[in-house]
């Protein structure tokens, strides 16, 4: 694979590359690059669009960590309890070995790692005293604000929740530091404060962030926003069915966001189209080769938002039924990482 396309693959359906100059040099070599999740709510297609992008890396020949963020899902206002820690951590890694293998890869070429594993270590905790020693709240306040809970009076953890993500990079020896574009204040922190500390800046990586099926931001306490990865068949339908998609407009569409960063993805790897069923009377059955085409096609009104999620819904049901299968095999994931909810 020549260096154009190996850097293709990398950086295609990203929001930003941090720097385009600094991950070509790197492609030059065998880079690692990790991710982090911290093990806290259910996992949605938010999580699958970036986690697709593994099989991008590996692809590449890139060395793909993913790091099950255990430590940082308490520190963030506790929003996992310390008692559920192990078992949404176990639930992170099925699911994420799901979608990986639903995206067309092999999650055992990916490298787990809990971050219990080494965040504890002596050599660990003392570069992090020293990170906090030269660093004030109100940079650590900032560099978190799209991903630590906010408040007037913040718990320490929240504060301490960057430098320990940062830290991360350096601890993992990550050369390219992957995540949503939310992260882009943690790991731009990381590029500066690392480097102080005798440890190299990474080069970022951020994929965007989906909008909800409602319109605007996805948000995980608004039910219908989007679509967790173990939703039955019909209410992927349904979800899709009431999804917010008017004719012809392309912003805050969850529908076509969904389509450009994870169906067709999966199925450019197959090298199968999306295919569109309609009466004669409509247009006659349509096919698409490339997202764009099919965006062309909507915005211009040829493409009738009903045709599209009906469709669209199919297609993303089909995504998520090997990840929705694998927890129908396994209930007690779900119901000891959520007991709440799967009781």
């Amino acid at each position: 694979m020549d260096a154009e396309e190996r850097y293709r693959l990398v950086a295609r359906n990203t929001a930003e590359v941090v720097t385009e100059e600094e991950l070509r040099e790197l492609l030059d070599a065998d880079p690692t690059i990790y991710i982090g999740y911290a093990p806290t709510g259910e996992m949605h297609i938010g999580h699958f669009t970036t986690i697709r992008k593994l099989a991008d890396f590996l692809q590449a020949g890139l060395d793909v960590k993913v790091l099950v963020a255990d430590l940082h899902a308490h520190l963030d206002d506790e929003k996992s309890p310390f008692s559920l820690l192990d078992a949404r951590s176990a639930y992170y890694r099925a699911a994420i070995e799901g979608m990986v293998e639903a995206a067309g890869a092999d999650p055992e070429q990916i490298e787990f790692v809990q971050g219990r594993e080494f965040e504890l270590t002596s050599e660990y905790a003392l570069d992090l005293l020293r990170m906090a020693a030269d660093t004030t709240v109100s940079r650590v306040t900032r560099a978190g604000s799209e991903v630590v809970r906010q408040s007037e009076n913040p718990k320490l953890g929240g504060l301490v929740y960057p430098l320990l993500q940062s830290l991360d990079v350096a601890a993992l020896d990550a050369d390219i530091a992957y995540g949503g574009i939310d992260q882009r204040g943690i790991y731009m922190l990381s590029r500066e404060v690392l480097p102080e500390h005798g440890y190299d800046a990474p080069v970022c990586l951020f994929a965007p962030l989906l909008s909800g099926l409602s319109g605007g931001k996805m948000s995980a306490s608004e039910a219908g926003s989007g679509v967790n990865v173990t939703d039955p068949s019909e209410r992927v339908h349904e979800k899709i069915t009431d999804a917010y998609c008017p004719q012809g407009e392309v912003e805050n569409n969850g529908v076509l966001e969904y389509l450009r960063y994870l169906v067709f993805p999966i199925l450019d790897e197959r090298d199968e189209p999306f295919v569109i069923e309609r009466p004669e009377e409509y247009g006659g059955d349509v096919t698409y080769w490339s997202y764009d085409d099919l965006e062309a096609d909507f915005v211009a009104e040829d493409l009738h938002p009903q045709d599209l999620k009906a469709t669209a819904a199919s297609y993303i049901d089909e995504a998520i039924t090997p990840i929705r299968e694998r927890f129908a095999d396994r209930p007690a994931l779900l119901r000891e990482a959520y007991p709440e909810t799967y009781a």
